[in-house]
């Protein structure tokens, strides 16, 4: 069984952190505005948009996207 690598996993975390917040700033939506779209707290979208806060799960990350009007793809390489 192979596992990510902790500065692998920190890589992914830090580009999904970047493309929620680079899609958030494009849609000139606040941090309450993306919370309340994702029916959730601002400490859990800080949570998300913190690169080094490595325990998002995948449901709060497939939220922020349907919020930025976008689907969450994840496959296997």
């Amino acid at each position: 069984m192979c596992y990510l690598k902790i500065d692998e996993t920190v890589a992914i975390k830090r580009a999904l952190a970047y493309q929620v917040k680079e899609l958030t700033k494009e849609q000139n939506l606040s941090k309450t505005e993306m919370s309340r779209r994702m029916k959730t707290s601002r400490a859990l979208l800080e949570r998300l948009l913190d690169p080094g806060n490595q325990s998002v799960t995948l449901q709060t990350l497939d939220r922020a996207a349907r919020a930025l009007g976008k689907r969450l793809q994840i496959s296997l390489a």
